[in-house]
């Protein structure tokens, strides 16, 4: 039973060290708004949409309210939009048309961000999977809070290649559709293997066909929790660096656990998973980044990086999964360059290279993330870098992720502003050695030996 004791031992945390639930988000079913007409099929979806999530904006309020819990996002996930206009989109217009949909229910019920503009084509893909994909570049430039992804691999299916060349392009051509912008929606596109059903988390939460027709899941982050943890605990053993992570852990998951019950009380909606990832911010101290430095390094990127990843996403996954039954989603350490200034403290030292974050890659909750490059990257480069990242995830079993933004007009050394949550950035270089006559070859890269598992 939680109580609120244990929300007030969490005070300072939450005073002090940034802690806080970064999102309640609601995932709602649409297999049942699914015609053949576009503009009924549009009409179910809006109706659905602000019916099921009418109250959830003034719940996450009147929670933070009641409980002093700074709850930083309220979302919404929907069933990958893929699936539900494949009967009535004829061309990519028609799905940009599904997006603006969205995005107006969005708005009329007051959420940050909608997730499930996606597809999920690891092993091939369907002529409506392909025609949403190819018209994510309009549909991002046209839609403020509307977030795309497409899975394009997974362990048991192995990497559709064909999927991941025509990404590369897609998100060049997204960065160009908004290059006034500095490239932003391509902040709102990420490529998958191995995507959950059940991620809180944009860009890339999607409501699975395995979910219940509603449901709340609730995303919590503390890296400055943990930081400031791990300070007191300076030059001691790995075992008590584990334990302190472990228990920190522990405390911050059971905030959320809280967090979600409520919710899912107050909403009448049932709780689905707890995702605690230590998922940075720009703001001073809020940093997985300098959790890396406190633990021993220079900086992030110096050698030990890997190892001193691997430890704290294990950790927390152990801390976490004591204070809840059900923790799930992504859980675990977020590495995203723009929105944790460490990392970008270490970029501008030369310390973190983007071969260096893929290595890290192997071990933490995602992938590379919120990375901006070079405007004038070939498409088929960017595939390139998404096949490597994705065979990280499809040889050892894992959600892995790819958040790329090539920025248009600018060059490496150069910064770019997202603004908020997505922080800012260093344009990093890229490897210019081309991958073209591999990214060119058509079909797909066949599972792992270990995936015939039955």
């Amino acid at each position: 039973m939680i109580n609120l004791y244990e929300v007030r031992e969490t005070n300072q945390m939450i005073e002090q060290d940034n802690l806080d639930v970064r999102t309640i988000t609601l995932g709602i079913s649409l297999l049942d708004c699914i015609d053949s007409d576009l503009d009924r099929l549009s009409q179910k979806i809006y109706d659905k949409i602000t019916t099921v999530a009418k109250d959830l904006a003034a719940t996450g309020k009147a929670i933070e309210r009641d409980f002093g819990i700074p709850i930083v996002n309220k979302r919404i996930s929907v069933t990958p939009m893929a699936l539900i206009g494949e009967a009535a989109c004829r061309s990519p217009k028609d799905y940009v048309t599904l997006a603006e949909t969205l995005d107006r229910a969005a708005k009329q019920v007051g959420v940050n961000f909608i997730g499930g503009f996606s597809a999920l084509v690891s092993k091939g893909m369907t002529k409506g999977e392909e025609y949403l994909i190819r018209s994510i570049p309009e549909a991002l430039a046209k839609t403020d809070r509307v977030c795309s992804s497409v899975n394009v691999g997974s362990t048991k299916c192995g990497i559709n290649m064909d999927a991941v060349r025509l990404m590369g392009e897609m998100i060049l051509k997204t960065a160009e559709y908004t290059k006034e912008r500095d490239s932003l929606g391509c902040a709102k596109l990420v490529v998958f293997c191995n995507a959950p059903d059940d991620n809180p988390f944009m860009a890339g939460a999607f409501h699975g066909v395995t979910e219940a027709d509603a449901i709340i899941n609730v995303g919590v982050s503390g890296p400055g929790v943990v930081k400031h943890a791990l300070k007191k605990v300076r030059g001691e053993s790995f075992e008590v660096l584990c334990e302190t992570i472990k228990k920190t852990a522990f405390k911050v998951t059971r905030v959320g656990q809280l967090v979600a019950q409520e919710a899912s009380k107050r909403l009448g909606v049932p709780f689905g998973i707890l995702d605690l990832s230590l998922a940075p911010t720009p703001a001073i101290g809020d940093s997985v980044a300098e959790i890396l430095e406190e633990i021993g390094l220079e900086r992030c990127g110096a050698p030990g990086t890997t190892a001193a990843l691997a430890l704290l996403n294990d950790q927390v996954k152990k801390g976490g999964v004591m204070a809840s039954s059900y923790v799930g989603g992504l859980s675990g350490a977020f590495i995203p360059v723009s929105e944790d200034q460490g990392m970008i403290d270490a970029v501008q030292a030369g310390a973190l290279t983007i071969e260096k974050l893929e290595a890290m890659t192997c071990v933490c909750s995602v992938g590379l993330d919120m990375i901006a490059i070079p405007g004038d990257t070939k498409a088929a480069t960017i595939s390139g870098i998404i096949a490597d990242e994705m065979a990280i995830g499809m040889v050892n079993q894992k959600t892995t992720a790819v958040r790329l933004i090539p920025v248009i007009g600018k060059d490496v050394g150069e910064m770019v502003e997202f603004g908020g949550l997505l922080g800012y950035a260093p344009i990093m270089p890229v490897n210019r050695f081309s991958c073209d006559a591999f990214v060119g070859r058509t079909g797909r890269i066949p599972a792992p030996i270990h995936s015939f598992k039955n």
